[in-house]
């Protein structure tokens, strides 16, 4: 069986776990189980909310005792949070790979060898997924550089040409992190658009909304700009926002972006959008559960999952909105 039609077999499981019995008239399997878990950006924003859903319910589910933690995406502060969490000697820990492989080599070691399972979602770290990964650390979360690729798929198809101008706009800097600018801007190139990358600072990294002037002044000094990138769902959530107060029409500017924040939605509904990257985050919060209890009660080895399902469209973003207010997708 492969990892992935094992893990897909867990899911299935965990669900009816949660579902099959009543809370009070069965033993679950998590009972006793302590995980913290890095939740990402802040509580119940749009790049959060379905992992924080999909997490709870998990844990419910197991009977597992979640830990949430938020880091408003700062690297710094999931180091910190990562060192918090092993010194409370949790049975599991979830972790982000933004900071990189080489800022969580040693702590990481640290706990394995403390007996803590360690796992990691949204960003990978795969040199650390194939040392500890007999240990229980896997991975659920997108396949970053394909994420890019297929965003930028569906930027060509909206019209877009050899020789036009584009720009990407990503933590190309941020370690395997930056895997998911980088498929999107190679992509664009392959198919003969002029790419310019522009750095997202951790200032907006962390608020995004001091992104509103920057990229106005951008798009206003560009004017034969044809496509806007970017695998940051903040930012995408405020792309619409930004192309109103530079003057633009739908449509003006080809846009891809990833993750379907209430802003996000608005932005496909009035056309600002072309298409967003759905990583389904309820299963980036749910699965890390169902890696905790499945190595800190069964001893099964990291199980990875690519959550990256497709984007969403102008076209296709109607039958979603019930489940994206549920805090689901």
């Amino acid at each position: 069986m492969t990892k992935t039609l094992l893990l897909t077999s867990v899911a299935a499981l965990a669900l009816a776990a949660g579902t099959i019995l009543p809370a009070d008239a069965q033993d679950k399997i998590g009972d006793g189980l302590v995980m913290y878990m890095q939740m990402g950006g802040n509580p119940g924003d749009g790049a959060t909310l379905a992992r924080q859903t999909g997490a709870a319910e998990a844990a419910a589910a197991f009977g597992v005792d979640l830990k949430e933690q938020f880091s408003a995406w700062a690297p710094e502060t999931m180091i910190n949070q990562f060192k918090e969490a092993v010194a409370a000697r949790p049975d599991c820990i979830e972790i982000m790979g933004h900071p990189g492989a080489v800022a969580f080599q040693d702590i990481v070691k640290q706990a394995v060898d403390a007996g803590i399972v360690v796992t990691v979602g949204n960003s990978p770290m795969t040199s650390l997924q194939d040392e500890f990964g007999t240990a229980g650390m896997g991975y659920a979360g997108v396949d970053l550089y394909a994420g890019g690729a297929l965003t930028a798929n569906y930027m060509l198809a909206q019209g877009l040409e050899s020789g036009d101008q584009a720009m990407v706009y990503g933590v190309f800097s941020q370690a395997e992190r930056g895997q998911s600018e980088k498929g999107l801007a190679e992509t664009l190139e392959a198919a003969g658009l002029s790419v310019d990358r522009l750095e997202i600072t951790q200032e907006i990294n962390s608020d995004t909304s001091l992104a509103v002037p920057v990229l106005v002044s951008y798009i206003q000094s560009h004017p034969d700009l044809k496509a806007i990138g970017t695998q940051h769902g903040g930012i995408t959530g405020v792309l619409a926002e930004i192309l109103k107060k530079a003057g633009k029409q739908p449509g003006d500017i080809i846009v891809g972006g990833i993750d379907l924040a209430p802003a996000t939605i608005d932005g496909l509904q009035s056309g600002y959008i072309s298409a967003t990257l759905d990583q389904l985050l309820y299963l980036q919060g749910f699965m890390p559960v169902v890696q905790c209890v499945m190595s800190a009660k069964y001893k099964m080895p990291g199980l990875s999952l690519n959550t990256g399902a497709g984007a969403v469209t102008p076209d296709t973003i109607g039958g979603l909105v019930e489940l994206i207010d549920g805090g689901i997708r």
